[in-house]
């Protein structure tokens, strides 16, 4: 058994909680539950949800809350996302989630050590905090954005990194989607061991 944490028992800083379709990578089209969690130190000049950053400007729900909200709905995937997830210890969250018969997803930068007993990690690292080493391993789909050409070499530093199971994509950068689409489409014709990952959910308007 989990100890119980100062976590477990506080809950944790969510910033907002909804039900819609995973629209990026691997998993994309599945329903999903996604957990915004407070919180973030790497500072991505181009995040697209930067209120998440301050934790302390967002309540703090109780892991009963969190796991009742989410197992209303049908579907049996959680995404906890932020912000930067990993920043918090995730063990009584993967657990209580796993209890309710969840598959845990996380979505991260790679730069703090993970926690919790998670079914898949998303890395996309960022330029402006280097993920861990050991994290690189644990990854299960590496995610690159790509804002201009260098971060093609910038994607294949990475991606020498990762497992062999690990699943490499390129994703545009959503403001510079229209000029850098077309090179990624280039790039994986050459190299054909990447996929292309769109954010569909901001095409066809859902959360």
């Amino acid at each position: 058994m989990s100890t119980v944490t100062e976590q477990q028992i506080a809950g944790y800083p969510v910033m907002e909680h909804f039900y819609t379709l995973q629209g990026e990578g691997y998993h994309t089209g599945k329903a999903a539950y996604f957990i915004r969690l407070g919180g973030c130190d790497v500072g991505c000049v181009w995040c697209d949800v930067k209120d998440s950053w301050d934790a302390s400007k967002h309540p703090v729900l109780s892991l009963e809350d969190i796991t009742s909200f989410a197992a209303a709905h049908a579907g049996r995937i959680a995404v906890i996302t932020g912000g930067e997830p990993a920043m918090h210890d995730l063990n009584a969250i993967c657990d209580a989630l796993h209890a309710k018969n969840f598959k845990v997803h996380i979505e991260t930068s790679g730069a703090h050590p993970l926690s919790g007993k998670l079914d898949w990690v998303t890395l996309s690292p960022k330029k402006f905090k280097a993920p861990l080493e050991n994290n690189m391993e644990k990854a299960d789909e590496l995610k690159i954005i790509v804002y201009n050409k260098s971060d093609f070499q910038w994607a294949e530093e990475h991606a020498a990194k990762v497992g062999p199971h690990c699943k490499l994509y390129l994703q545009p950068e959503w403001s510079r989607k229209d000029q850098v689409t077309p090179l990624i489409i280039d790039y994986i014709k050459n190299n054909p061991q990447w996929q292309l990952s769109l954010q569909t959910h901001k095409y066809i308007n859902i959360p």
